[in-house]
């Protein structure tokens, strides 16, 4: 029988989910095959609109070999499983005479633990379990929500957290839920033979093609247990999003009221001489907290240094002792240890992390309004360990539609434990970059303003020309405005102060409901704006008449203040590079290229993407920032960007037949 070509499989599973084929979806699928192939790698930029789930599913499935693929939202984990992957494989099923089967897969905390939901959850104070479900009052929100999750897990299938709608607390769901750490293991679990996350790793374990979240993917990498079943490729979706998933799981925290957690936790299951030794760690730990400033920690000073050794040290002989010793007098004693241990085994892990002092980590004091000071730690660079443990046995293909900033690959490449494109060399891993383009016309769909007539914005300094300016191009837009600030009291300030100034146009604001709800009030009303920070930069697609002005208030370089930022930044001075330009810069462009991505997501969409900072145009980095944004019609002239808001929203209207 001859193997089905590639541009038939393509051109059947684009019509069966009722897509149109775009020629960067045929160059990128051919390229995805042709790494797979050789057992290479590939970075590949695929624009909004190009179809990059199936650009890479169709040579995937085709190849036959098992595939991973990691992706970074949840939404992007439903649309593979619940509607791209079903419907590929049903188009391709004539043609490749097989059927390949998928599953989700996700960190245990995610699943439902019987053993929780019937057993109850370890209790710090006291020696027994707490039943949740008798401790909230019925009528408090916390009650209502356990409720329906007994209700819920009688007719579940999966468990999946995410399959709950709508959903619950964290508070309620870490009611009935366990990590890793706190597991049981199915064989000493009486719920082994129904658990959630067990089913769900089996499933994974026969799946063809395994969905999974960057977190998961990290876990993996990192901790050395394999989590993912093995896989010949491995497809990282939202790719640009890996380096700060990696970082955040390999970061490791100490606060007072985790330690405390810890020795409650522990107190009752050994002697009393060790119980003792853990309380006065702990107790040393939270003296010296107390007195913690905000930053980085260069060197640990002395008594930071000697509350660590003791916490370290206690942590290691209550982690023995709870080894060693049994209590019969405790209910489900077993469940109760392993809470126990999996507490003080992160205290001791991080204490002696912090303590050996590698130079490849960076350690500095957090203060949080609410829950005090914290001690954190995390790796200098995350690039050694992607080399190491992504790009030696197998092929990998990361896909995004933000790669290539300041006109290639290099930057993140380089984030990723990549040497430049093209060296070679022992232990190198061989890798190209791709740029497939976008489907959108970008001149004639969007316009790029830069707002150069406007003071530079200082740091935490009064911007009163700035809001002059968004006032001025809210209103030529008619609303139909995403606020994306570089910081939260940016965007409440902007929010506090037009509300009041342009009354008639309503302005959402992030925080005051949840990010699915502000979405969906956004895009329901073109009067109306969604003002934010961070998550909105790269989670809103709101195609149509509704978002046609994407205002950000300034360049989102990193804070100056950021530990790990700056200490990066530092590390590639000292080796002789431009720290500005390899940590801030790229930092700044990935964001700038997201943010600018939510102006046009179909190939009716028009508006503009306004820059309110000068820099853009004066700053010798501003060119580099350009060049990382699509490609739109570029100007400094406001009242021509007044002018074609203004039509841009009249057609909106006459369209809508206002």
């Amino acid at each position: 029988m001859t193997k089905p070509s590639l541009p038939d499989l393509l051109h059947a599973a684009v019509s069966a989910v009722g897509g149109t084929e775009r020629p960067g979806q045929v160059t990128m699928a051919e390229a995805v095959a042709e790494a797979i192939d050789d057992n290479s790698h590939l970075l590949v930029q695929a624009g909004t609109g190009t179809g990059k789930s199936l650009g890479y599913l169709v040579p995937a499935l085709a190849q036959g070999e098992r595939v991973v693929v990691a992706t970074a939202t949840l939404a992007l984990q439903r649309q593979l499983v619940e509607r791209d992957l079903p419907r590929t494989v049903d188009a391709l099923h004539p043609q490749l005479r097989r059927r390949p089967q998928f599953a989700m897969l996700k960190g245990r905390s995610n699943y439902l633990c019987l053993h929780r939901l019937h057993e109850g959850v370890p209790q710090d104070e006291e020696d027994g379990l707490f039943d949740p479900f008798e401790a909230a009052a019925p009528s408090s929100k916390l009650g209502q929500d356990l409720l329906r999750l007994r209700d819920w897990s009688d007719e579940t299938e999966t468990g999946d957290r995410d399959d709950l709608t709508p959903g619950v607390s964290d508070k309620a769901w870490s009611q009935v839920s366990v990590s890793s750490r706190e597991c049981l293991g199915a064989s000493k679990c009486a719920y082994g033979a129904e658990c959630f996350a067990e089913a769900a790793r089996e499933r994974a374990k026969l799946a063809d093609v395994v969905v999974t979240n960057h977190a998961l993917l990290a876990i993996d990498a990192i901790e050395g247990a394999p989590v993912l079943p093995q896989h010949e490729v491995l497809i990282v979706d939202e790719a640009h999003e890996l380096v700060s998933r990696v970082t955040g799981v390999a970061t490791g925290e100490l606060t007072p009221g985790q330690v405390n957690r810890a020795v409650r936790r522990s107190a009752k299951l050994v002697d009393e001489k060790v119980a003792d030794q853990m309380q006065t760690a702990a107790e040393g730990f939270e003296r010296v907290m107390e007195l913690a400033l905000p930053g980085r920690l260069e060197k640990i000073p002395e008594d930071l240094a000697y509350a660590l050794m003791a916490l370290r040290d206690a942590a290691r002989a209550v982690i023995t002792a709870l080894g060693s010793t049994r209590d019969r007098s405790v209910q489900d004693e077993d469940a109760v240890r392993k809470q126990a241990m999996a507490s003080v085994e992160t205290v001791h892990g991080v204490a002696e992390r912090i303590t050996q002092g590698s130079e490849y980590d960076v350690v500095w004091y957090e203060r949080h309004d609410r829950f005090g000071a914290s001690l954190r730690v995390a790796p200098l660079t995350v690039s050694g360990l992607l080399r190491e443990k992504l790009f030696t046995e197998r092929s990998v293909v990361l896909a995004s539609a933000t790669l290539k900033l300041g006109g290639d690959f290099n930057g993140v490449g380089a984030s990723l434990g990549l040497a430049p494109e093209g060296t070679t060399g022992d232990d190198l891993p061989v890798w190209k970059g791709i740029d497939v383009g976008s489907p959108f016309d970008y001149p004639k769909q969007g316009i790029l303003y830069v707002a150069k007539h406007l003071s530079r914005p200082a740091r935490d300094g009064e911007r009163g020309d700035m809001l002059d300016e968004l006032a001025e191009l809210m209103e030529a837009a008619g609303g139909r405005t995403l606020g994306l600030f570089s910081s939260m009291r940016a965007a409440q300030q902007a929010a506090e102060e037009l509300r009041s100034r342009i009354p008639e146009l309503p302005i959402l604001l992030q925080g005051e409901d949840t990010l699915g709800e502000l979405i969906k009030n956004f895009a329901a009303d073109p009067k109306t704006c969604l003002f934010g920070t961070l998550s909105l930069w790269q989670g809103v697609d709101v195609p149509g008449a509704s978002c046609q002005l994407v205002v950000m208030d300034k360049i989102p370089f990193p804070r100056p203040d950021d530990p790990l930022m700056s200490a990066r930044q530092k590390a590639v001075e000292e080796a002789g590079g431009n720290g500005f330009m390899a940590v801030a810069a790229t930092h700044a462009a990935l964001l700038m290229a997201q943010g600018a991505g939510r102006l046009v997501r179909a190939t009716g969409d028009r508006g503009v993407v306004a820059v309110l900072d000068p820099r853009l145009a004066t700053a010798r980095y501003g060119s580099y920032l350009k060049s990382s944004l699509p490609d739109f019609w570029y100007t400094t002239d406001r009242n021509q960007v007044r002018k074609s808001l203004a039509a841009i929203d009249a057609a909106s209207k006459a369209a809508a037949g206002e």
